[in-house]
């Protein structure tokens, strides 16, 4: 069904098929002594981030990335790459040079994610992860082997659209515009359904890239989606959301509900790696340092990212990213400032920490909720 590697490769040095428990564990061989570098607790890796963004907080408190214009249509490189310094896949491509606003956002990303990715034990490759971990990542990057990319997709960050255009790029659908509902399994290809030398090699040799978003307005995309119009999500966590954290909830409510800061309070006592896709931290879902992506797309800018990676992968020309629909409102800026400055202060102390590698990573500023932001 799949095409055989051009070059066959051996399975990574102690890979395992993705359904089965490793023999030992990194934390294993940490504790017993054998070789491998010590792990990189919680407490150290938040250091790391505090460190590695110290260029970006200090930023962000003169105001500097608040006053960013939209990024240009064509990004810069220094070495032919939009992002990690590296020659895109595509053979060929080339970058023209672009403004100084995306050259700073440019420089925090690659200052922040060689300094966090280059602690000790943080992953080089999939397969430094553990199986949970390795498990979530290989579920969410979709496979093109006809165009040889790999796309990571994050929820609430247009991943339908994306879909869309693979199916067309599959010759599964006619084009972007065919009016149904997308089945978001069916006719499309994981790299979890692959051999590990079948993942290897594509890992190696093919175009990479993911599209994220502000880590905060993605959690608001995600709340009024799910829980404003999705049965499923109301009854399978709104309503466990009302039994925890509303006093006199009653044993069966409905769910449908929920308060944006319970689901805040929920989100501070959900372990990341464990939480639902729609608001697990892109961090958790794409493994930026274990995946070397050569481009990341920002849904600020969505159309001119999203056109730019169909040029670069060469899709055919009638192939577009599909146009926001006329009813669709997306959760803006200013919604989220409401809804930010009317939740506790205490509570989203207590969110930003599971999300703090989505901020600094990506360069999205934290929020601004002091009291004279919040009554202007």
């Amino acid at each position: 069904m799949f095409p055989r590697p051009l070059t066959p490769l051996a399975s990574p040095k102690g890979a395992e098929p993705l359904g089965r428990t490793p023999r030992r564990s990194p934390l294993s061989r940490a504790r017993a002594g054998l070789g491998g570098p010590p792990l990189l607790l919680p407490s150290m890796l938040m250091f790391a981030v505090i460190v590695a963004s110290s260029g970006l907080l200090l930023m962000i408190e003169r105001g500097i990335l608040s006053e960013i214009k939209p990024l240009p249509l064509h990004p810069p490189s220094h070495k032919g790459a939009a992002w990690r310094g590296t020659a895109p896949k595509p053979g060929g491509l080339s970058l023209d040079a672009g403004d100084s606003d995306l050259q700073v956002r440019e420089d925090v990303r690659n200052r922040t994610l060689r300094a966090v990715c280059g602690q000790p034990g943080m992953p080089r490759d999939p397969w430094d992860l553990p199986v949970g971990q390795r498990r979530t990542l290989l579920r969410h990057i979709l496979v093109s082997d006809r165009y040889r990319f790999l796309y990571c997709y994050v929820p609430k960050v247009a991943c339908s659209n994306w879909k869309r255009v693979l199916k067309v790029l599959a010759g599964v659908l006619d084009n972007v515009d065919v009016r149904l509902k997308m089945d978001h399994r069916s006719d499309l290809v994981f790299l979890a359904d692959l051999r590990p030398e079948e993942i290897r090699y594509r890992l190696q040799h093919y175009f990479k890239f993911l599209f994220v978003r502000d880590p905060l307005e993605r959690l608001l995309s995600a709340y009024r989606n799910k829980f404003g119009e999705i049965r499923e999500y109301q009854q399978r966590y709104g309503a466990e959301i009302v039994r925890r954290y509303r006093a006199g909830a009653g044993p069966s409510p409905a769910g449908d509900d929920v308060t944006f800061p319970e689901f805040l309070r929920y989100l501070v006592d959900e372990d990341p790696e464990h939480m639902n896709e729609h608001w697990m931290p892109v961090y958790h879902l794409c493994q930026p340092c274990a995946v070397h992506y050569d481009f990341v797309g920002s849904y600020e800018r969505l159309e001119a990212d999203a056109n730019q990676v169909l040029e670069w992968v060469r899709a055919p020309p009638h192939v577009r990213f599909p146009a926001r629909q006329a009813w669709y409102r997306p959760a803006s800026p200013e919604s989220l400032h409401y809804h930010l400055c009317n939740a506790p202060r205490a509570l989203l102390q207590d969110v930003l920490p599971k999300y703090i590698l989505d901020f600094s990573l990506f360069a999205y500023p934290l929020p601004n909720v002091t009291r004279e932001a919040c009554h202007q």
